[in-house]
Order: C-alpha cells, then structure tokens, then sequence
C-alpha cells in the first residue's frame, strides 16, 4: 500500500520548508497531497512564492494519511486560529501516526496540547512559548518529528522519509541529491 503525506499550505508558509519534504517524499514515492488552508488552490508564501495545492483542506477532511507535514513562516500565527489544524494533529497523535512541524509550527503542537513530554526544537523566534525548545537541527520524538528553521529543511525532509519509508530509503535519495551531511 502506498505511503500518503499531507501538507498543509497556509499564507505566509516558509517555502523551502514546504518544497523540499513535497520533493523528497515524492522521490521516496509516496503520496502527497498538497492541501490548502484557503478557500483557493494557490498559495502565496512568505516570499512572495505562489505555490498551486493539489486539494483544499476542507475536501481532504480526516483523510488517511501516514504523515501530516506543517511547514512553518510567518502565517503560522494566523492559522494557530484554525482548529481544523488542531484537530488534524491531536487526531494523527492519538492515532499513533507522525507529525511533522519545522519551524514556528512548533506552535501548533503546543495549541494541541502535544508538547507536555515531547522532545522538540522550533524556531528561535517561539522562545516565549516554547521555552523547552532545543537547538538541535532536528528531532525526532516517538511519533513527532521537529526542526528549526528553512536552513534544516533538507535535513528535516530526510528525517521524514527515514521515519515513513526506512532507513535504506533515506539514504538511497540523500546520495541522490549529493547530500554530504550525516543524519
């Protein structure tokens, strides 16, 4: 059975942190839905990028989905407002399925009540909120997979496919694309 991943597309996301876990979960071959958080397809990220998605979050409803993929930028603050996202994360954690938030959407962990215990880093911008945020590049803690910021999102997309497709997998597309670093 095929692998499916949603992201989730909001105004203001971070686009590196979106484009490069839709890039390489793709070449691990696995499904992914591009969902937006609006009521139209195309998105306008935080640099002005405009990215098309593959379906409105209201028409992938509780899909079932394997991974749920938060990128975050500056709209982050305003989809906190959304307790559609909410949900979505509190239902993928009681399912024991992953989440996977880099970032400032960190932040939604927290308005999910999912940080009490959990290991995570977030962007140093959420210090206030997230005060038990590491530093670390990325983390994975049992089902919740964290990064810091739009410089981690290579890591951060390979952290996703070794924690959705294995370690072999991981490995196979970060010779792929010359990824000289460890993880």
């Amino acid at each position: 059975m095929t692998q499916r991943a949603l992201v989730i597309l909001h105004p203001g996301f971070e686009e590196m942190e979106a484009v490069a876990p839709i890039d390489l979960l793709a070449r691990a071959e696995v499904e992914v839905v591009q969902a937006s958080s609006t009521d139209s397809l195309r998105v306008k990220g935080r640099n002005g990028i405009t990215m098309e998605a593959t379906h409105l979050l209201p028409d992938v409803g509780a899909g079932d989905f394997d991974i749920v993929v938060l990128p975050g930028g500056p709209g982050i603050i305003k989809l906190r407002s959304d307790a559609r996202i909410v949900e979505c994360l509190q239902r993928h954690h009681s399912g024991g399925k992953l989440i996977a938030c880099i970032c400032a959407a960190p932040l939604l962990l927290l308005d999910a009540n999912l940080c009490q215990q959990l290991t995570y880093t977030a962007h140093p911008s959420t210090i206030e909120e997230l005060s038990e945020a590491r530093s670390d590049a990325v983390i994975i803690d049992r089902n919740i997979i964290t990064s810091r910021a739009a410089g981690t999102a290579t890591e951060f997309a390979l952290a996703i496919v070794r924690s959705l497709c294995g370690e072999a997998c991981a490995k196979e597309i970060a010779a792929s694309i010359c990824w000289s670093h460890t993880f």
